[in-house]
Order: C-alpha cells, then structure tokens, then sequence
C-alpha cells in the first residue's frame, strides 16, 4: 500500500506565500481563490503578529487539505465524486459533482473552495500544467497532492518550489522513507485532531 502525504516544518516556514503562489499557477486556480493559505497562527489578520509589544511572536501555518484517512468530505458526498484514490490522497471527480457544497460544510479545515462563476484569469488564458484538468462552473474544488505530477513520481509543485525547504512529501507507509522518519522521529502531529480525521499532512518544529 502507498499512502501519499507531507511534512512541514513549521520553525522553517517563513510566510513568504511561495507555495500559494505556485499552487495556484500549476493548477490554473482563477482570481480570487487558493487551493493553499498560509495562515498566521493566533492571528486573525495575514501576518499578525500575537503578544503585547515588545513581546510579539508570530508563526505560520500552510493549510490546504489534509487528504484525510478518515475524511469527512467523503462520507457526507451524496453522489460519490469525493474519493480516495489507491494513492491515499482524496480527490473530486468533477463530472460527478453537484455543487451541493456539502463536502465543503463537513471539512473542519476550509480546505475547499467553489466556482460560483465562470473563472476569470488574469491574464487571460490557461497558465497552469497542462495536464491538469479545467473545471467548470459550480464545482468544489481542493488541493489534488498534484495528481498530474505525483502520478509521474514528481514532487508537488508546493515541495518543489519552497525556499525554506519546509516541506517533504512521500510514502508515509515506507518506514524507510523521510517523511515516515521525520513523522516518527520529530513527534510531528496533526491540525483538528479531536475530529477523528486522521490527516495525512503532518505538522512539526
């Protein structure tokens, strides 16, 4: 079994949104939507800061979704265009869904987003990999692990392009890959874990 997932380290996380950015690019993502946020945690602004000055910290989390073992998107999908793939990632097949938007209400962790309109790009053509598949109006739509580039043995781009390097992306179910090491051996834990989700993005640092 396979069983697709990331690590971050989030001490190297500098919030630069380089991730975001390049997500959006490689995956054709229209105006006014991400696939991938980069929050600040405890902040209810983009890079707040947290404490009294001079005593401020601040801290930033990337989150997208968490390709949940046990996701909740899936189970509460009527029509089945929600999945989980012989990946371990969980994936939306476009020509089944509805826009019904429940996936959306059941996911603890605002990974997804919806095409209310036609997109609108700017500029105004298709920018993303071409592999990647176009959506149409009145879908859900996620981060997809890169499928069109993990299906080739490719880092996501998210991985590819960090400048921190604070990402690792691999086989959590190769005990002998790094990000099973960095899982075991940096006590990395998940986002929400009192929701029985059992994410597959790891987070430590």
């Amino acid at each position: 079994m396979t069983k697709l997932g990331l690590a971050i380290n989030l001490d190297r996380c500098v919030g630069c949104h380089t991730c975001s950015n390049a997500c959006k690019l490689q995956n054709n993502i229209p105006m006014g939507m991400l696939w991938l946020r980069v929050v600040t945690e405890g902040a209810d602004v983009m890079d707040g800061a947290v404490g009294t000055y001079p005593d401020l910290s601040r801290r930033y989390v990337p989150v997208a979704c968490q390709h949940c073992e046990n996701p909740a998107c899936q189970k509460v999908c009527p029509t089945g265009a929600t999945y989980k793939d012989d990946l371990g990632r969980v994936e939306i097949n476009y020509d089944k869904c509805i826009g019904c938007r429940m996936c959306m209400a059941a996911c603890p962790y605002e990974a997804r987003v919806f095409n209310w309109q036609d997109a609108e790009r700017d500029p105004d053509f298709d920018y993303g990999d071409a592999r990647v598949v176009r959506r149409p109006k009145g879908v859900a739509e996620k981060c997809t692990l890169c499928k069109e580039r993990t299906d080739e043995g490719e880092d996501p781009m998210c991985v590819k392009v960090c400048p921190a390097r604070a990402r690792v992306f691999g086989d959590l179910d190769d005990p002998t890959s790094e990000i099973a090491h960095l899982v075991r051996d940096k006590h990395a834990g998940n986002l929400l874990e009192e929701f029985g989700t059992r994410p597959q993005l790891y987070y430590y640092g």
